[in-house]
């Protein structure tokens, strides 16, 4: 088992404990929870693509964003944007409202059906995850707890930038090098 006790652990490590080890461990366990998280979300009230979540999950986030600033934020073109938000549009997700300062922008909110369908997705997800976290002994849960919080810090003040080199300048949060993280 890995070693998730935190920096003040004094049990020898094994082999699997180098970072290539524990790496391509976790690598293991976010295929897992994505598929956790895929199936929680296509067992919510409404079916929605990945990518639907996540500009659900932007605007939820970002209030009024417009066409190009949504997708800037999901890296994506703005034409697929543009059909992504009329599909959701369409299914009573966002509604597209003027500007107060600008007239020819438009801004882009979630509807009430929208942030219902968020919840939704979350508490399915939530529960998943729970139900898989409860299968675990209470020290094991402690220790990836433990060792989530440290991962999360450590990615924080050493996460790499784009240009390969150490250090949280080219990072915005736990989301990577552009903010593109899922939702």
């Amino acid at each position: 088992m890995t070693d998730l006790d935190g920096p003040g652990s004094h049990r020898a490590k094994g082999p699997g404990d180098d970072p290539e080890a524990v790496a391509a461990q976790i690598t293991e366990a976010v295929e897992n929870l994505t598929a956790l998280w895929s199936v929680a979300a296509q067992d919510a009230s409404l079916r929605l693509s990945a990518h639907q979540l996540r500009a659900l999950h932007t605007l939820q986030a970002a209030p009024g964003l417009n066409l190009t600033a949504l997708a800037d934020r999901l890296d994506i073109g703005l034409p697929t944007a543009s059909r992504l938000c009329d599909r959701l549009a369409a299914a009573g997700l966002l509604e597209r409202a003027p500007h107060p300062g600008t007239r020819r922008a438009v801004q882009l909110r979630l509807t009430a059906h929208g942030r219902h369908v968020l919840r939704d997705v979350a508490a399915r997800r939530a529960q998943a995850l729970t139900a898989a976290l409860e299968t675990m002994e209470p020290p094991e849960r402690a220790a990836l707890s433990r060792g989530l919080r440290s991962f999360l810090a450590a990615r924080r003040t050493a996460a790499p930038r784009a240009d390969g080199t150490g250090g949280p300048e080219g990072t915005h949060g736990a989301r990577g090098t552009h903010g593109h993280g899922h939702g």
